[in-house]
């Protein structure tokens, strides 16, 4: 593990517990809508996992890119993306981010740096590579952050990425985000060593860097460091959160397959239970962090009624952005 060298400031752990306070809420809320039946396709929740995205958007300036997983809703809403249009991309809705086309793992918005959730596992790490290379060449100084699972360790394009990352000194974060399962296979079953990314970081002239994902300063400490390093040039970082989904892989199955000590133990390391115990204990009113959870709460429900408002799809937009020109008709 790391340790801190960065001294918070009281106004950035209120930010970080505003983040994980509208990161948990709008995910219960995304959860709550599945079981009614009102989601459109696959839904992989991030609850328990808020910290390690608070961690980055916070130390991300505005014009990085965030490259993420199909579990990329609460990477993507850090970005800065307004909530409702989430929420109906969530529901297929007119207003949603996509038009609704997309869903839950395809959330894009390049205006805010939000590069996309990509369905296929490690799929978008040489997509977060070619950004980094973009802001290399043209010298803006952005950096690339690339969120993605521990089973992504294990494919080629995570060590092709890397090698090739690390040979040009790439301005790119590689970010895995180890909840201790791929699927419904625990990594370390079907894993050589220990830590999947940090273990394997040596191989590519990398520092092992490993940081608890539960606490959202650990995070931006590393993040801040990580994100300075690519900005000067240094080149890349690889960074193995260790954190944990409290529920099953999607919400269309429980689970079951983790011991209950282990989901036990790890409910306890609750980013939303301990952050503000260390909060309270740095001098924070409690009246403060109750006032931002009711200002969060309150944000989720005006989301939704904007969500839930707005139409579906009008049918002829299935032929938008399709082609260069927006249409097909040139085609006819």
């Amino acid at each position: 593990m790391t340790d801190l060298q960065t001294t918070l400031d009281t106004q950035t752990r209120l930010d970080m517990y505003r983040w994980l306070m509208r990161m948990r809420l709008f995910e219960k809320r995304v959860f709550d809508v599945f079981l009614k039946g009102m989601t459109e396709g696959p839904l992989h929740l991030s609850i328990g996992q808020e910290a390690v995205a608070t961690g980055f958007g916070v130390a991300a300036r505005s014009d990085d890119y965030f490259y993420n997983t199909y579990r990329g809703h609460i990477q993507t809403l850090v970005r800065g993306v307004p909530m409702a249009g989430l929420l109906a991309e969530v529901l297929g809705r007119e207003t949603g981010l996509c038009g609704g086309k997309g869903g839950s793992m395809h959330l894009t918005s390049p205006a805010h740096g939000a590069m996309g959730s990509y369905p296929i596992v490690g799929a978008h790490l040489p997509l977060a590579a070619g950004a980094a290379l973009s802001a290399q060449i043209r010298g803006t100084s952005q950096v690339s952050v690339c969120f993605f699972g521990d089973g992504s360790t294990n494919i080629g394009a995570f060590h092709e990425t890397l090698n090739l990352a690390a040979v040009w000194k790439l301005p790119v974060v590689f970010v895995c985000e180890n909840n201790l399962y791929m699927e419904y296979t625990a990594i370390g079953e079907v894993t050589a060593v220990e830590h999947p990314a940090a273990d394997r970081a040596s191989a590519y002239g990398l520092e092992r860097i490993i940081v608890d994902g539960n606490d959202p300063e650990a995070v931006y400490d590393v993040a801040c460091r990580t994100m300075e390093r690519a900005r000067s040039g240094s080149g890349p970082s690889l960074v193995e959160a260790l954190t944990y989904r409290h529920h099953g892989h999607s919400r269309a199955e429980p689970g079951k397959y983790r011991p209950d000590e282990e989901v036990a133990l790890w409910m306890t390391r609750d980013p939303i239970v301990t952050y503000p115990r260390r909060l309270l204990e740095c001098g924070v009113e409690e009246a403060t962090l109750a006032a931002i959870r009711d200002e969060c709460a309150a944000e989720v429900e005006l989301a939704c009624e904007e969500a839930f408002a707005a139409p579906r799809p009008r049918p002829e937009a299935a032929m938008d952005n399709l082609w260069a020109d927006g249409g097909s008709s040139w085609r006819n």
